[in-house]
């Protein structure tokens, strides 16, 4: 019996096994590209209120110990930060971003590389739904990223949003 078992869990651990690479497999092809790799951030946080995010290709952008560092004013009117690993953004946002619809658009980029690192200066526009036309809040983002040699990891996501007091700046948005 204590054989058939073993058996059995081994069986369900090779499955499980090969379901992951099968899911890695799929997505290598996101992260091939800088763009690709920028591309599939964007989509993967998008969609329209009640659709589901695909939270597993989300984290599989990251490099392990990745950072997402949202900035802003506090309470008491000072600039702050919080850190937050892909698993705390997707419990503390992911919720939000299904009962609301959120789609984040790039609709202007600097980019500097070095070597292997890649700094991205990503203007954006939040909207509540695809169908919108006017969006709700912009901002921008500092996307630090590696290439290994393979793919694409995104290391930090650094932004803030934009304001009244902090228009952002003509040289980061389209040119007219």
């Amino acid at each position: 019996m204590k054989n058939y078992i073993t058996v059995i869990l081994f069986c369900f651990l090779a499955i499980t096994t090969i379901q992951a690479q099968e899911s890695k497999t799929n997505y290598i092809e996101k992260v091939t590209s800088l763009d690709s790799t920028l591309e599939t951030l964007y989509s993967v946080i998008s969609g329209e209120k009640g659709e589901e995010r695909n939270w597993e290709l989300f984290k599989f952008l990251f490099k392990p110990e990745a950072k997402l560092i949202p900035s802003g004013k506090n309470r008491q009117g000072t600039f702050g930060v919080r850190y937050l690993s892909p698993d705390e953004y997707i419990k503390s946002s992911g919720k939000w971003l299904v009962e609301n619809g959120f789609f984040e658009k790039e609709i202007h980029r600097i980019t500097n590389t070095f070597g292997n690192i890649t700094q991205v200066f990503s203007t954006y526009e939040s909207f509540k739904s695809k169908t919108d036309t006017k969006p709700f809040m912009r901002g921008i983002n500092s996307i630090q990223l590696l290439n290994d040699g393979k793919r694409w990891w995104v290391i930090n996501i650094y932004w803030t949003q934009e304001t009244e007091e902090n228009p952002i700046p003509k040289e980061y948005l389209p040119k007219k």
